[in-house]
């Protein structure tokens, strides 16, 4: 009988998985100048998200977006679904300035005030107090299941949802008043809404963290198209860096030239803190969110061991590869790049100040009656219909009176006198009619005109239409 021929090592399926799953990253807590500035920025931007919908201004929120009645209110400005060109100019300015900070500063929007490093801060810290630092958190993880796992677990997950649905409330507050909600009388859109919205905060700051940062913002992608060799980043000086040494060649205190290493001791503790889990001695990468937490626990080490700060700072790559002075660095920043991004956000920020401080206090839309065409009536007259829009972009009664010019003899058919309650929008059917001795002097078709409406306070608007002469 013969033996198994020994397996052909050609012959051998390897598996190639589509997908690898990553370990957890457990940030290392950090302390330090850079570490207070964002939490000072996590404190403010929370305070103004949280604490508007509470804020109210007469009988209503501050700022409420009434969608079910198509009114805005931002503050004393009452805003139409005609007032969109404002949310228009209000993004464009925000991409132009988001696209200035970054040519100048890098990536510090994404390390202080986006919302999603901010909530991820958030988790973070309801994590570290209940399951503690990050060494305690990678035990915890490990060990088997057991009371004091489950309670610090389960507290910390219960902290997350709670958190997550207050979030959740607070966002659908800017759309339903938060009286109402808190009276839980809010209908079955505005429930989902809350949970919707909290279960993506508890699973983007919970769960996905990093990865939204790596893997979905597109800002990420996009911003080495604004970074240029004069950006401020993160970066790591490897000319005082390297070789890297650590405690056993080197003692605190002790010169460089005496040993053959660097100022870097090769501790690893700036991969530790880092939320996306990166090395910045590799370079810049687009993982880095510029949050400066190797820069805070570098500069503890580097004070522990008695060497000056800086060698994980924020610099430019020509300041550091020229070593310029910070005098140098400055005058580099006004670049054409900046000051093309600079330019645009200054004009739209001119064109909107300029627009809202002449608003009108209301708002006139005229549309042709399309039921009703041009008509003969009583002795010869020729009739138009029209209706008018008439919204009070106040919140105080206004009168309004509504006339026709533009045409020799042209009345209304009956006198246009109104009054509109505060933040009131009104349809208005309007006839206007021509006399026969005006017709001599007119050919046939649409001749303009125009709408003019006036308002008790000295305000007035004008629309320019057209009146239909049959043939």
């Amino acid at each position: 009988m013969k033996s198994p021929a020994a397996p052909n090592p050609a012959d051998a399926v390897h598996v190639i998985r589509l997908y690898k799953s990553e370990d957890k990253i457990h940030p290392r807590a950090v302390d330090g100048f850079f570490a207070r500035w964002r939490w000072a920025m996590v404190a403010l931007t929370q305070i103004v998200f949280y604490g508007l919908p509470w804020l109210t201004w007469g009988d209503r929120p501050a700022v409420l977006f009434d969608l079910a009645s198509r009114r805005f209110y931002v503050f004393g400005l009452v805003l139409y679904p005609q007032d969109f060109v404002y949310l228009t100019a209000l993004l464009l300015m925000s991409a132009y300035a988001l696209f200035l900070f970054t040519a100048v500063a890098g990536r510090q929007w994404c390390g202080y005030a986006c919302p999603q490093t901010v909530y991820t801060e958030i988790f973070v810290r309801i994590e570290h107090w209940f399951e503690g630092d990050r060494n305690a958190r990678l035990r915890l993880d490990k060990a088997s299941w057991n009371f004091n796992k489950l309670w610090r677990k389960g507290g910390k997950h219960a902290a997350w949802i709670a958190l997550s649905l207050f979030t959740g409330l607070s966002f659908v507050a800017y759309f339903t008043p938060m009286r109402e909600l808190m009276s839980f009388s809010f209908s079955g859109w505005e429930a989902f809404w809350v949970l919707f919205y909290g279960f993506a905060t508890y699973g983007n700051a919970g769960f996905m963290r990093e990865q939204v940062c790596k893997y979905m913002c597109p800002y990420a992608r996009f911003q080495s198209a604004m970074f240029d060799r004069d950006t401020l980043i993160v970066s790591y000086d490897p000319v005082r860096g390297e070789p890297r040494g650590n405690n056993a060649l080197r003692k605190k205190g002790e010169a460089r030239g005496s040993q053959p290493v660097g100022d870097c001791i090769d501790c690893g503790l700036c991969v530790q803190v880092c939320p996306t889990g990166i090395d910045i001695r590799n370079g810049l990468q687009y993982e880095c969110i510029s949050c400066a937490a190797c820069i805070d626990v570098c500069d503890g080490v580097m004070d522990k061991m008695g060497t000056p700060r800086g060698l994980i700072r924020y610099d430019t790559e020509n300041g550091m590869s020229q070593q310029l002075t910070r005098a140098q660095r400055w005058r580099r920043v006004l670049r054409p790049r900046v000051l093309i991004y600079g330019s645009l956000l200054l004009v739209l920020s001119a064109g909107m100040v300029w627009s809202l401080s002449s608003r009108h206090d209301f708002r006139v839309d005229v549309v042709r009656d399309r039921a009703t065409l041009a008509r003969q009536v009583e002795d010869g007259w020729i009739e138009n219909v029209y209706r008018l829009q008439l919204m009070n972009a106040t919140e105080r009664p206004q009168q309004l009176r509504v006339e026709a010019q533009g045409l020799p003899g042209l009345t209304l058919s009956q006198a246009t006198q109104l009054t509109l309650a505060p933040a009131e929008a009104r349809w208005v059917t309007v006839a206007l009619r021509l006399p026969p001795e005006s017709l001599s002097s007119l050919k046939s078709g649409a001749q303009p005109m125009q709408w003019r409406v006036s308002s008790d306070g000295g305000d007035v608007v004008t629309e320019k239409s057209t009146f239909v002469v049959p043939r």
